[in-house]
Parts: C-alpha cells; structure tokens; sequence
C-alpha cells in the first residue's frame, strides 16, 4: 500500500468514560448509521451487536437467520478501551484490519479516541480502496469513521431530564 496505514478521529461526549462506552458498545446498532455505505449487507438491513465481550465479536445479523461477521473483540476494557478486528465483505477470509478506540476522562466528559489500522495489509487494487492510494484512501476511511463519530456523539448526548 502506498500512504498512510491508519486513521484516527476523535470526538468529545459529555458523558463519563464509562457511560460513554456503554453507548458505544450497547447502542452499536443505533447510532451506527444504516444503509449499504455504512452497513455489511449491501441491500439487506441487519441488526449490528458486539456480542460476548473480549473473545466475542462485532457481527450483522440479518432477518433470514445469516450473519457477516465483522471481526472479533480482542480487547473489552469498559470505560477505557476497546479492540477489535474489522473487515468488509471484500476482504478475503485471512484478511482484516483493526480498530481500537479509547474513553479518557476529559473535563466535565469524554474524549474518545478511534484508530483504524492495518491497512498496509491490503493491496492497493483491493476493492475496499475504491480505486483510492495514499492519502486520498486515508482521507475517505476518515471521513467514513467521522460521519459515524458524530452519529455516535449525537446517540451519547446525556438526557435532558
């Protein structure tokens, strides 16, 4: 691969680090956003879940009883880390990426942390890439990771009541 290896964005919500991880974690499905650009079955609508916590996975479940399995959680820290392994449906079954996200205390909240890593391990004519190399791929990958950043941080907004 030529260029950058991985992404990262950073949001800031006004929850503590351990709230803040539960949303991510337990609201997956909500705030991350629908349809075949965000989504791993195409035109199918599934449901998103991490399931069982380090050593589970992050999977889409869909409602003729098939599932794509996104990748395997590697690390379930509540309230201060999470990793897991990401791929998309193009991905060869040996092939996967990474993604670590943190929950620091910051002010009266939380700043989370997300990186995407594992790139180099594609080739640059994978179709993941979209026809993109270097920075113009890392640029697309963040982008994608900051749509579904400000989804969550609208989802993690604390209650008004």
């Amino acid at each position: 691969m030529s260029g950058p290896d991985r992404v990262r964005v950073t949001t800031f919500v006004e929850l503590s680090p351990g709230e803040a991880f539960g949303v991510f974690t337990r609201d997956v499905d909500i705030w991350w956003r629908k349809g075949p650009r965000f989504r791993f079955g195409k035109a199918r609508e599934g449901v998103l879940a991490f399931e069982g916590g380090a050593g589970g996975k992050l999977a889409e479940r869909f409602d003729d009883g098939t599932a794509f399995e996104v990748g395997v959680v590697r690390t379930w820290e509540p309230g201060a880390r999470l990793v897991f392994e990401w791929r998309a449906q193009s991905f060869a079954s040996d092939q996967h990426t990474e993604v670590e996200v943190t929950f620091s205390p910051k002010g009266e909240g939380t700043e989370v942390v997300l990186e995407h890593r594992g790139w180099a391990a594609l080739p640059d004519s994978h179709p993941a890439r979209h026809g993109l190399k270097g920075r113009a791929f890392a640029d697309m990958i963040g982008l994608w990771w900051g749509e579904l950043a400000t989804a969550f941080r609208a989802r993690a907004r604390p209650d008004p009541g």
